[in-house]
């Protein structure tokens, strides 16, 4: 699979283009949900221990969320951490990897519970996207993906460099 040519906006609502931006280096990009979800803000926070590992194999770490700007700026990112967040509030890189899902009327009230607004899709039907991370090479062809449909399960942080290392060396 080849990555969309898509433009988005980074946290601080500058526009981009995420082909371009993967055409720089190799890259690691993680899809999560929010940071309204406590398994991806563990996720994020564990990239924090390998981030380092990442950096040396040459890696560069985005991290793509259907959150508005004002809300990824909300987020307790540490400022030391060297992942990149960009809002895919138009969900066009979500749509574009495959990782987005619409819900019903019954999952948008549950979240609304919790104080959860999800995004919607340009025919007004909210969305949910899978948690998603994928090595892409410069060319902008995804080498891998780990995909689970089930968001508590994540791969450990030690497989996750087990994994780059393996695609770095080819």
């Amino acid at each position: 699979m080849n990555v969309p040519d898509i433009k988005e906006k980074d946290a601080d609502d500058s526009p981009f283009s995420l082909k371009a931006l993967l055409m720089r280096k190799p890259t690691m990009v993680l899809f999560y949900r929010g940071g309204w979800c406590p398994y991806c803000n563990r996720q994020l926070a564990e990239l924090k221990y390998i981030e380092t590992d990442l950096i040396k194999l040459g890696y560069q770490i985005l991290a793509i969320s259907p959150q508005s700007p004002t809300q990824l700026q909300n987020q307790k990112f540490d400022a030391k951490q060297a992942v990149t967040s960009f809002t895919d509030e138009g969900l066009q890189a979500i749509k574009g990897f495959g990782v987005g899902f619409t819900v019903d009327a019954a999952t948008v009230a549950k979240y609304k519970e919790y104080g959860i607004t999800l995004t919607k899709s340009a025919q007004g039907q909210p969305v949910l996207l899978t948690p998603s991370l994928f090595i892409v090479a410069t060319q902008g062809m995804v080498q891998m993906s780990l995909v689970n449909p089930d968001y508590k399960v994540r791969r450990s942080a030690d497989f996750v460099v087990a994994i780059a290392k393996t695609f770095a060396k080819r």
